[in-house]
């Protein structure tokens, strides 16, 4: 495949070649970590997008450079998935209120 293209779907062997993991140590996270859920084909084999391969490179980043337990790495995990949500949270909340400020200067008098 040319360099800087992606493929959409990624097998547990292509995850395992790209993470320098063994294939079971990518199934045993699966089991410890909700956030990692990789869909299965037709036939049964799992098949990794993108974001599960980033996924899996954040928590071996985790575990194996920043030495976090399996329980503290699915901590930081979930707390930054709680982040995004806030962060998604405020961004809505902005955008009410800029639509809301915009619709008051719409009905302001003008001179």
């Amino acid at each position: 495949m040319p360099p800087g293209i992606r493929k959409l779907y990624y097998t547990i062997r292509e995850v395992a070649e790209r993470t320098d993991l063994e294939p079971h140590v990518l199934r045993y996270w699966e089991s410890q970590f909700e956030l990692l859920h990789p869909k299965k084909n037709r036939a049964g084999n799992r098949v990794y997008t993108e974001k599960d391969v980033e996924l899996v490179e954040r928590i071996r980043d985790l575990t194996k450079r920043d030495k976090y337990t399996i329980d503290g790495a699915r901590q930081v995990l979930e707390r930054e998935a709680r982040l995004d949500e806030t962060e998604r949270d405020l961004h809505a909340e902005l955008r009410r209120l800029r639509e809301f400020l915009e619709a008051l200067r719409d009905d302001l008098p003008t001179s």
